[in-house]
């Protein structure tokens, strides 16, 4: 949903990638709020009644056996609790439920095998408690990974942050150079130069969280504004790209000109001083292309340029410099890593076929072929991005 005033990233409701179940899925943690995974039939496989309190934590699990079974996570406190189920000597968890209520049980399914396995108890406003080690002596066990935390991220934050510092300086150059174009009348130029700064934005979309209002400002729609396109409170590319391919003289583009070069222009300049959430980092990642689904395959958001494409490519390019910020942290945790890389590749290499020169086709040009390849490319990258955001969801440890 894209409210008035704000752009359409900021302003969507996020895709909660927090836990309640692990499931094998294509090799990697795949973690989702489904309790009843497509793999198994809960009501058919072992169950074990397990404790999750801070005094008996893990307790009931006293008869281990291997292969996919559902445990009975009960908590008897008064307050909520996180669990985790672990191997206690490397920390890698396989397993995870959040927020199980006072009073309540949660169901946690997963697969395991020869190894050594500890239920971990995270109370709200306490300190993590370790249950008893239990060790199976047969079978294979599912995926796992070490949990991630917060100080894990901050280093690739502060280098994407570094990052977009560079961007941001970019921009404020083509934005420039798209102002002076209007403002010497020449509309042509400026069609040729709206593009490249719009594109030069919207790589920097990991960061649009910390932009705060500015974002709106400078890439905001004119969803729910009551004068629509015509409304004063839309401004920025979307509000330059309808009238310079709408006919609109250049005397009526000139403020919006000015108003998006001071408002990027004040991005940059208080960027030194702003803060991203390093925690959000992951997240952002599988968030950017899964806007650029909802947004720019759709065609929500051409105001003319026709330009969709381009902006998903810019997108694309977005979630690699994410990406390769996190690839110290994924590469020992995400096996389908190698494989991700490869789709990115593929994906780009599709949607450049749509470059010609410097003019996209635009989405209703495309076959319905072309509309389908493009569609199933972008959304299963968007499916792969979902393991990364929640490998990168950091835990608490202690």
């Amino acid at each position: 949903m894209v409210l008035s005033g704000l752009s359409r990233r900021s302003s969507r409701s996020w895709t909660v990638v927090a836990v309640a179940v692990v499931c094998l899925v294509a090799g990697v943690l795949a973690v989702t709020r489904d309790p009843h995974p497509a793999h198994a039939d809960p009501k058919a496989l072992p169950h074990t009644t397990v404790e999750v309190s801070a005094a008996r934590c893990g307790r009931g699990w006293s008869a281990p056996v291997p292969g996919v079974q559902v445990f009975d996570l009960k908590n008897p406190t008064d307050g909520a609790a996180e669990v985790l189920l672990e191997d206690p000597a490397s920390r890698a968890v396989y397993g995870e439920v959040e927020d199980i209520g006072p009073g309540t049980t949660r169901q946690l399914t997963v697969r395991l095998g020869r190894g050594s396995y500890a239920f971990k108890c995270v109370p709200d406003d306490a300190d993590a408690v370790t249950g008893p080690t239990v060790r199976i002596a047969a079978g294979r066990s599912g995926p796992a990974a070490a949990p991630v935390t917060e100080h894990d991220l901050i280093p690739p934050a502060l280098a994407y942050q570094k990052w977009i510092g560079g961007g941001l300086a970019d921009v404020v150059r083509l934005t420039t150079a798209l102002r002076d174009a209007i403002d010497g009348g020449d509309l042509a130029a400026a069609r040729a130069d709206w593009l490249p700064a719009h594109l030069e934005y919207e790589r920097l979309g990991a960061a649009y969280d910390a932009f705060g209002d500015a974002d709106g400002a400078i890439d905001g729609t004119d969803a729910g504004l009551p004068g629509g396109v015509h409304d004063k409170d839309f401004t920025g590319f979307h509000r330059i790209e309808y009238g310079l391919w709408h006919g609109e003289p250049a005397s009526g583009l000139r403020g919006p000109a000015a108003g998006l070069v001071r408002a990027v222009g004040a991005l940059r300049d208080g960027w030194a001083t702003a803060r991203m959430d390093p925690a959000q980092l992951g997240l952002r990642a599988h968030e950017i292309l899964e806007n650029t689904v909802q947004f720019e395959l759709t065609g929500r958001t051409d105001y003319g340029s026709g330009s969709n494409l381009a902006t998903a490519r810019a997108n694309l390019d977005g979630t690699v410099q994410v990406l390769t910020r996190l690839d110290p942290l994924l590469a020992t945790r995400y096996p389908g890593l190698p494989d991700l890389r490869g789709a990115l590749d593929r994906v780009g290499g599709m949607l450049d076929g749509f470059d010609h020169g410097g003019t996209w086709t635009p989405l209703g040009r495309l076959d319905r072929r072309q509309r389908e390849h493009v569609d199933a490319a972008l959304g299963d990258l968007v499916e792969r991005l979902a393991s990364v955001a929640t490998l990168c969801d950091p835990r608490r440890t202690v």
